[in-house]
């Protein structure tokens, strides 16, 4: 066990800080976390939750960061231990645990039997809540999305603008700036949300090394699969990525791609577990349970061009702020013959009905639908009856 290696590689990191001047919104939250259990972020990869493990860690002499892909570590438990008796480190941050084999026993050891505190980061949702199932009451699970277009906009050096709700968008309750702020979405839609965008200029090439190593390295950590099988989910994600949203459901996968309903589940929740797809359920009980699939942004960009992929973004786009703000969606089932909005949303015990389209979209879907909680969100700035731009949801808190 090289501890001084490990060190020296705490001090390099915290090196790496210098040129980050702002923290994620979520920063203040784990930071202030005081409670007596350990902390678990998840998010997706290049979303940053290693840029601010380092930061948190450099707030302390205590506190020491550790990178766990990136140096191999016989015992965790042993090593923290060492650590926090010898060097007298309080506050671990491990990044990417899910690369250490059995972590869930350690960290549940080093929880029962040492004064620490440990804040650990996974690329993958599902391998963090399994372990929070087996540790219960021992950790508490913090997820860091990629830029709201609210965060976007101030760390591109505007002024920090208050969240809206669905109400007050509906309603025009927002100010002049929010408006304005629309002249930076297309940039934002195309990759912007993603924090390495900053200062990265060919995002795509990372964009496709990222989703190359979460269907190769990290579902596997979670999944016993064979090789062919990844093989099965690149093709799985190119063929959600090349179609229309409308129709793609798990039936869908299994008739394209040729294997079981299970089969096409099963790689439908692993990549949703590692967020590279979003999935939505139908509103009513009276219907089928297919799932709504979708991409998240940007990683249809992969596969489509922009300007043919618009419309597909924006729903790619408008699902994700929704569930981003942690309210509850549900698509609305098409009737044979009958138009239908697409989405139903969750507010403050009300349900909004909510249609997203381009600056055309006319609203023949709205009839029968009270029309006081109903938006149509377009790709454009308009305001005008119904309509409302859609680069507002990005405000969504």
């Amino acid at each position: 066990m090289n501890v001084a290696k490990i060190i020296e590689l705490h001090n390099q990191a915290l090196k790496l800080n210098e040129k980050y001047s702002r923290r994620r919104f979520i920063a203040e939250e784990i930071a202030s976390d005081s409670e007596n259990h350990f902390v678990g972020l998840i998010g997706p990869r290049g979303v940053g939750k290693s840029v601010l493990f380092r930061q948190l860690a450099a707030d302390g002499k205590d506190s020491i960061y550790i990178s766990i892909d990136s140096i191999e570590i016989e015992n965790l438990f042993e090593l923290v231990k060492t650590l926090n008796e010898t060097y007298g480190y309080k506050y671990f941050f491990l990044d990417e645990i899910h690369y250490y084999k059995n972590y869930g026993k350690h960290l549940k050891t080093i929880y029962d039997f040492l004064d620490v505190k440990i804040f650990f980061t996974s690329s993958v949702s599902l391998s963090l809540f399994q372990s929070a199932y087996d540790l219960s009451r021992r950790i508490k699970i913090f997820k860091m999305n990629p830029f709201d277009y609210r965060e976007y906009l101030w760390f591109k050096g505007n002024s920090l603008l208050k969240p809206l709700s669905l109400e007050e968008i509906k309603n025009k309750n927002w100010k002049p700036e929010h408006i304005r702020a629309g002249s930076k979405f297309r940039d934002f839609i195309s990759g912007g949300l993603l924090p390495f965008s900053l200062e990265e200029k060919d995002i795509f090439s990372l964009l496709n090394n990222i989703l190359e190593k979460i269907i190769t390295m990290d579902i596997p950590l979670t999944a016993e699969l064979k090789t062919s099988e990844l093989d099965i989910i690149k093709k799985l994600v190119k063929f959600v990525g090349k179609s229309q949203i409308d129709g793609i459901s798990v039936s869908t996968l299994s008739n394209n791609l040729k294997i079981t309903k299970y089969k096409a589940a099963q790689y439908v929740k692993l990549l949703e577990d590692a967020f590279v797809l979003n999935v939505v359920y139908p509103q009513g009980t009276n219907v089928l349970k297919e799932p709504k699939i979708l991409l998240n942004l940007p990683y249809r960009l992969l596969f489509k061009e922009f300007d043919e992929a618009i419309g597909q973004i924006s729903e790619d786009f408008f699902v994700e702020c929704v569930k981003m703000s942690g309210r509850k969606i549900n698509y609305l089932k098409t009737k044979k013959g009958k138009k239908t909005p697409d989405y139903l949303v969750y507010e403050d015990g009300k349900n909004y009905v909510v249609e997203i389209g381009g600056k055309g979209k006319g609203f023949s879907q709205f009839k029968g639908v009270d029309l006081q909680k109903s938006i149509v969100f377009v790709d454009a700035e308009i305001v005008n009856g119904l309509k409302r731009p859609l680069f507002l949801a990005g405000f969504l808190n």
